[in-house]
């Protein structure tokens, strides 16, 4: 992969260990756009069958049509809003009758914060930011352990957290208290099923350019501000993530667990 931030990688079924996802089966909540869609691509490539689960059937089939034409893995999208327990059950049931197995679940959906000082917000704000980004991973990762246990072969669990779960989000209070509840639960469970061959770990994201941060990318004061303060002078870009997701599902991760992989091109050590 070339991201225009470092050097080439090679993609696809061959090359390093754990590279060749062939066989393995990959649940990515929320990807059926941005970086979520950019983990799905670089799993896709490697030769994994990847269920995109999204809440917009028209979205969701366009990301489809893109992870086929790539020519590696198969892909197939199912309707599913996170928040909904009921949403997430049918959804690992339409999975399992898909693909037969899952090996991955990749909890990446989420929505934005609520902007404002906390004083500002209602207990509403915090519900709709915490039904997706904390209830979220927690049914998806529920769903994901009691079939994993049932297979008894383990596993990977790939939380998506953010920079705003270990840093301090000037004005957006709650969205950096669901991330860092995501890096919670993280380390939780890397406790709890390690034991059954079930590794979870987390990337936190830094700035990356998609629809949702859409805005932040149009100002001219962003950049200067914050962008400045990333070594390579660019944002981030969901291929960023095609590796990272790669490394984390294939058994090149097998004894990495309970850890924190931040892609933000140095922002927090600059």
């Amino acid at each position: 992969m070339t991201d225009g931030h470092g050097p080439a990688e090679v993609t696809g079924t061959s090359g390093a260990a754990g590279s060749d996802l062939t066989g393995k089966v990959v649940v990515v909540t929320g990807g059926n756009r941005g970086i979520g869609l950019g983990m799905a691509r670089g799993l896709v490539k490697a030769g994994a069958s990847v269920a995109v689960w999204g809440r917009n059937e028209t979205v969701n089939a366009a990301a489809v049509d893109e992870l086929q034409a790539l020519g590696g893995g198969e892909a197939a999208a199912f309707a599913a809003d996170v928040s909904q327990e009921e949403d997430v059950t049918r959804a690992m049931a339409q999975t399992l009758e898909r693909f037969g197995r899952l090996d991955t679940l990749i909890a990446n959906a989420g929505v934005s914060g609520a902007y404002g000082r906390l004083h500002e917000l209602s207990i509403d704000d915090w519900r709709r930011v915490s039904g997706v980004n904390v209830e979220g991973v927690i049914l998806s990762c529920q769903a994901a352990v009691r079939q994993l246990m049932e297979q008894g072969e383990g596993g990977s669990l790939v939380l998506v957290s953010s920079l705003a779960g270990i840093e301090a989000p000037t004005r957006n209070t709650l969205y950096g208290a669901t991330k860092g509840a995501v890096l919670s639960i993280m380390r939780g469970l890397a406790t709890e099923y390690a034991r059954e061959g079930i590794r979870t770990n987390a990337i936190l994201p830094g700035w990356i350019e998609t629809e949702m941060t859409q805005n932040s990318v149009n100002s001219q004061k962003f950049t200067d501000k914050v962008i400045s303060r990333v070594p390579f002078r660019t944002w981030g870009t969901p291929d960023d993530f095609e590796q990272a997701a790669v490394f984390l599902t294939g058994d090149g991760s097998s004894f990495v667990n309970g850890q924190q992989l931040v892609i933000d091109g140095g922002y927090t050590v600059f």
